[in-house]
């Protein structure tokens, strides 16, 4: 193979940052059971911007159905809790003083059904985001063939591409099915 290689790490570390953009996804939808991490997307308009709210307060879960957020400046509990109510998680925020607590309600088996497909739509979103590297991948191919590559090499390098994407689809596959049985389970 000669100089004209295509870098298969930065292929391989685009695929893995779709990998891990659908694990932090996954992370923020909620399976019954506390978790910070589902407090992620959430921001706050705060100092006049919008604002993690783990950069406002200290996230905790102390126990499997309560997450308390101990805002650290009294005049943003009421955007920390109108910022939750917002945010589409399906939680009702409680207040005890600069305490925000989040009890966790049990999910229903329509919700599980709903959350069960907003993670199988951030699984394909994924998806199509490792077929537009490989995408990139082939483009290059195709330029470095008309710059005079062997077509054995160019049969070895494409080869190379699909493996890389087929493992990447098949690592979100694996994680889409995880989430899909921790939502359902009861």
């Amino acid at each position: 193979m000669a100089d004209d290689d295509i870098d298969l790490d930065d292929l391989q570390r685009r695929m893995d940052g779709a990998m891990a953009s659908l694990r932090t996804e996954f992370a923020s939808l909620r399976t019954g059971r506390a978790s910070a991490s589902m407090l992620e997307p959430v921001m706050v308009e705060a100092y006049g911007q919008k604002t993690p709210i783990n950069q406002v307060g200290t996230v905790n879960v102390p126990e499997s159905r309560m997450v308390t957020i101990n805002v650290w400046d009294k005049a943003l509990v009421g955007p920390v809790e109108k910022a939750i109510r917002e945010s589409g998680l399906g939680i009702n925020p409680q207040l005890n003083g600069t305490i925000i607590m989040l009890p966790i309600p049990e999910l229903n088996e329509e919700r599980r059904k709903e959350l069960s497909k907003v993670a199988a739509q951030y699984a394909e979103h994924a998806r199509v985001a490792v077929r537009n590297v490989r995408r990139d991948g082939m483009d290059q191919l195709k330029k470095l063939k008309a710059d005079g590559m062997s077509e054995d090499d160019h049969k070895i390098w494409t080869d190379e591409v699909q493996d890389l994407t087929d493992r990447s689809i098949q690592a979100i596959d694996s994680a889409l099915e995880q989430k899909q049985e921790e939502i359902m389970q009861v």
